[in-house]
């Protein structure tokens, strides 16, 4: 708009009354609110168009609201469902006769449980299962996890393998892992998982999500364990099996965890080691977060 539109005489007038009173040099802006005042011993604001702290540069987009930072990743564990299966149990060895009933095992049928494998030093493997599950629950619940644990305590008889499928079905596990550690020969070490085999009728719904579940908490258990895999079983940490009725009666995916051979010296001294069950139940951990996320 030019300044000979109506009543431009007017403004003209304005315009050299307030030229006369800007000072020496003329055009500088006094200070007002909202911009840059004077700094003190007689420093001036920048000059304008310049570049400074509380302003943009030419054709810079102003923000739209205020910057929020953004949220955090969901951890895959929280909400979901874990079934925690530490096997055998410390009344089994006194109780022979009730565990060695035949009870459903898929096709077949087969033992209730059994007494599980010890070190040559008498550190049993039920005792080990369950400290490392009881590690694990602690971890999990911590991340927001709900855990559903097989039995709880140490000095009971069973539940029958039949019995621990059966718990975490009902309870709708996104997951489910059988806590073990293995009685092989001596000269053998490492871990290993098993899943499950496709049996028609039977893990026809699991088998897939199972073999991604042991692919994931092999791979974590090693990274995290530095535990390598079994050189005396299975193919590269992973074992697939038809004949635990733990895997074949389950509806959810699952798959069974032996962490060791217990019968070998320097896995015994890692699992008689509280350190590292803490860092094996750690692994279980990672390696189900995988498998979530």
């Amino acid at each position: 708009m030019g300044l000979f539109t109506r009543g431009g005489a007017g403004v003209l007038a304005a315009v050299l009354v307030l030229a006369a009173g800007c000072g020496p040099g003329g055009g500088e802006p006094s200070p007002s609110a909202g911009s840059p005042a004077a700094a003190p011993g007689g420093s001036s604001a920048p000059p304008p168009g310049a570049v400074g702290e509380g302003t943009r540069p030419p054709g810079a987009v102003p923000p739209t609201g205020s910057a929020s930072a953004p949220a955090p990743a969901r951890d895959a564990l929280d909400g979901a469902v874990i079934a925690v299966d530490p096997g055998h149990n410390g009344g089994n060895a006194a109780a022979a006769e009730q565990i060695a009933q035949q009870v459903p095992a898929g096709p077949d049928t087969k033992e209730c449980d059994t007494v599980g494998a010890e070190t040559d030093s008498g550190y049993a493997e039920h005792a080990f299962n369950y400290d490392v599950a009881l590690r694990l629950t602690e971890l999990l619940e911590a991340r927001g996890a709900e855990v559903v644990l097989t039995r709880h305590d140490d000095d009971g008889v069973g539940p029958c393998v039949n019995e621990r499928a059966e718990i975490g079905n009902e309870a709708g596990a996104d997951a489910a892992v059988s806590i073990h550690a293995d009685g092989g020969p001596d000269g053998g070490g490492g871990f290993h998982v098993i899943v499950p085999e496709r049996i028609e009728g039977y893990t026809d719904a699991i088998a897939e999500p199972s073999a991604r579940l042991g692919r994931s908490l092999r791979d974590a258990f090693h990274e995290v364990t530095g535990q390598p895999y079994s050189d005396y079983t299975a193919e590269d940490g992973l074992d697939v099996r038809g004949d635990l009725g733990g895997l074949n009666l389950s509806t959810v995916p699952k798959v069974f965890l032996e962490v060791g051979n217990m019968r070998n010296a320097d896995d015994a001294a890692l699992m008689t080691d509280p350190e590292w069950r803490q860092l094996a139940a750690e692994g279980i951990a990672a390696g189900l977060a995988d498998y979530l996320g």
